[in-house]
């Protein structure tokens, strides 16, 4: 009987030594994203930078990584910030982006010398303005415009749409309001612009609409306010495999016509073509990470369906609940089987809306088989939590065929160390 194998190693003796739900993650892929980063977008065009979007899977481990491997990285929150911090992380490759950043954040964020702050709103400035006078430095930002471009993804995973928490309103009264505030900070140097549209795009022309309309603001600030737009940051977004996607396309397919789209938006208006940025993130993790789960009860409702259990679920992938994410899985020490059955995969959280994959071709399978869990590389272990008390997995990294323990499985104790 052949067993799974990912990124060379056997899955079912990976789940023996270190127990399930395990998630593993594949270096070695991670490493070819990477260098598909370098030749085909940064060293294919010039005045370029790529910063990886770490929301969507962040180690100290994975920041490591990341660090060696030349790219910057986007962060989000005073966590992401201190995790990045803890390995060393040159602070000058980090960009910090939310739609809601405390003032401990920010000035977290200016003490270290963050490379870029992407204010996202007219009154973050206040707050950043204030941190720079305290540091005494000067903080680079960019301004995250929200561009009025739907894109075709779930409505939960939009976000530059015109009703959106996230950016600037694309309107004269916002930028107008913005840039006149500027003029009147010291402590604050703006370089350009940000829009991010959504996530898991297959298409790009979402992202060329978008720069469009960014090119024909940096034409409207100049005219007005003579600002020349020195970094468009068009985000990232681009989709990967999961159950029923198209497959993943090449990063060129993006960034090739959104270096085309700049550079001839930029022409028409006679500006100057300024750096331009990606931060994919889910793109490079997640067909880059498995989950591993034991197969439990099994339980038949004849005419109606069968529901096969796994020891974990929404606490460990919320993905699904969430907004209906799809997953391919296949059971792990079966690999050779057909599919002979149709079952749904349901967790153990005490919730019916606890399903991972629902009516899921595989062999006949019984209590303790092996079940692989197929692109959970990102915004799984980002997104789990404690719910109904379990403990988050571990994290086990694959590198050259050798596997590594870069998160420990949290213990029960673990569960109630900060509370009194």
């Amino acid at each position: 009987m052949s067993n799974l194998i990912f990124a060379g190693m056997d899955t079912v003796e990976l789940a023996k030594k270190y127990g399930t739900p395990l998630y593993l993650m594949s270096e070695d892929l991670i490493n070819d994203r990477c260098k598909e980063i370098r030749d085909d977008f940064l060293n294919k065009h010039p005045n370029t930078e790529a910063f990886y979007a770490s929301k969507a899977f962040l180690t100290k481990e994975m920041a490591r990584i990341i660090k060696r491997e030349g790219l910057g990285m986007d962060v989000v929150s005073g966590g992401e910030l201190y995790t990045a911090l803890e390995v060393d992380f040159p602070m000058d490759r980090v960009i910090f982006h939310g739609n809601n950043k405390s003032i401990e954040e920010i000035e977290m964020a200016v003490k270290n010398d963050v490379g870029r702050i992407i204010v996202d709103n007219i009154g973050e400035l206040d707050l950043v303005e204030s941190a720079g006078y305290k540091y005494k430095k000067i903080v680079k930002i960019l301004f995250r415009i929200s561009p009025g471009v739907d894109s075709d993804t779930h409505k939960y995973i939009q976000t530059g749409q015109v009703d959106s928490k996230f950016g600037i309103p694309l309107n004269k009264k916002s930028i107008e309001k913005g840039m006149e505030k500027l003029s009147e900070m010291k402590n604050i140097q703006l370089l350009g612009f940000h829009s991010h549209i959504g996530s898991q795009l297959f298409d790009n022309q979402s992202h060329l609409k978008s720069i469009q309309i960014i090119v024909k603001l940096m034409k409207d600030v100049k005219d007005k306010f003579g600002f020349v737009t020195k970094e468009l940051n068009t985000g990232g977004g681009y989709g990967i495999r999961y159950a029923g996607d198209e497959n993943r396309r090449p990063l060129a397919y993006f960034t090739d016509e959104i270096v085309k789209e700049v550079e001839k938006s930029t022409k028409e208006y006679g500006l100057e073509r300024p750096t331009i940025t990606i931060e994919p993130g889910r793109w490079i993790v997640a067909e880059a990470g498995i989950t591993l789960y034991t197969i439990g009860s099994i339980k038949e409702i004849e005419g109606v369906r069968t529901y096969v259990s796994v020891d974990g679920g929404m606490a460990d992938n919320p993905r699904p609940s969430l907004y209906q994410a799809e997953y391919e899985a296949i059971v792990a020490n079966k690999a050779d089987k057909s599919p002979t059955e149709v079952a749904t995969i349901a967790g153990k959280c005490c919730e019916s809306g606890d399903i991972l994959i629902w009516d899921l071709k595989i062999p006949q399978v019984e209590a303790g088989d092996i079940l692989a869990v197929l692109a959970t590389g990102a915004y799984n272990y980002s997104m789990a939590s404690n719910y109904n008390k379990l403990p988050r997995p571990a994290v086990v990294m694959i590198r050259d065929g050798q596997d590594r323990l870069i998160v420990r499985r949290e213990t029960y104790a673990d569960l109630v160390k900060n509370q009194i």
